[in-house]
């Protein structure tokens, strides 16, 4: 037979080179990105070629195998870093006028954060928690796959330019006084108040491969499951109904629902603009 009969093309040889390495990724370390969408993790690998230093994926996985600091860098590219204090103010409006009311008759709150990337937005969770009296009788779990983004979050510093956005979105989610009053400049940027740190706990868990983290009234996991696809979509959304207790609440992000999903039927939209759903009683 001709070899050229045999041949594969580049594009089919490379998607091989992908499952080997997801599957290497998972057999050495433990993180599961088998079941991400397709195409967001060939875009993310290719991307790390030029900074791994190798001309093919193949390549890459000796050094994944062997090099434990070389897959933390490669781990980030997993990470979803991208986000801000009160992202959607619309969406935080909406917990504060409509949620938290309902968890005030709770004499206490747990609150989880999944994918909680470098912690903006679990800081805005506390502010409008402390901005409702619910602060002292709640605990926020943030939780993220990534030790160094979890490492920049349990610092709480953020750059001083991006405290604008910030405080425009604060003022538009409903926020009752300046953004400034929880935080202080230092540091060449602003840290966040020791006091609003004081009932969040930073901790690592994967959504792809973990279990129930605990029982919660409110969870919070925005703009996450769009790069997952179907079958591991619903395995997350499982975890979530099975983390929340009866009456709950479970906030997605803008482009996210359970409409098509195993779980559709345990939870009622309770508003369906900012993607906020309640595990029925």
């Amino acid at each position: 037979m001709d070899k050229t009969e045999i041949r594969k093309p580049r594009s089919e040889i490379e998607q091989m080179e992908v499952d080997l390495l997801l599957e290497a990724v998972f057999r050495r370390y433990g993180h599961d990105f088998r079941n991400y969408a397709r195409a967001s993790v060939e875009r993310r690998v290719k991307n790390f070629l030029p900074k791994a230093e190798c001309a093919t994926i193949s390549e890459m996985i000796p050094k994944l195998l062997h090099d434990e600091a070389f897959f933390a860098n490669f781990l980030g590219q997993f990470s979803i870093p991208v986000t801000e204090m009160f992202r959607d103010p619309s969406v935080y409006g909406s917990l504060r006028k409509n949620v938290l009311p309902v968890l005030k008759t709770y004499p206490f709150i747990k609150v989880w954060h999944a994918g909680c990337a470098s912690g903006e937005e679990a800081y805005s969770l506390a502010i409008l928690l402390k901005e409702a009296g619910l602060y002292d009788q709640a605990t926020i779990y943030a939780t993220d796959f990534n030790d160094l983004v979890l490492g920049k979050a349990r610092d709480g510093i953020y750059d001083l330019e991006s405290m604008k956005l910030f405080s425009k979105n604060y003022q538009s989610s409903g926020g009752k006084q300046s953004l400034s009053e929880y935080y202080h400049a230092e540091y060449g940027g602003i840290v966040m108040d020791q006091k609003l740190r004081r009932n969040i706990t930073f901790a690592n868990h994967n959504l792809v491969t973990d279990g129930v983290f605990s029982e919660t009234h409110l969870i919070l996991c925005r703009n996450v499951l769009i790069y997952f696809d179907r079958v591991l979509q619903d395995r997350v959304l499982e975890l979530f109904r099975d983390s929340l207790v009866r009456g709950g609440f479970l906030c997605l992000g803008s482009k996210e629902s359970i409409q098509f999903s195993g779980v559709k039927n345990d939870f009622k939209v309770f508003d369906d603009k900012s993607k906020i759903f309640q595990k029925k009683s």
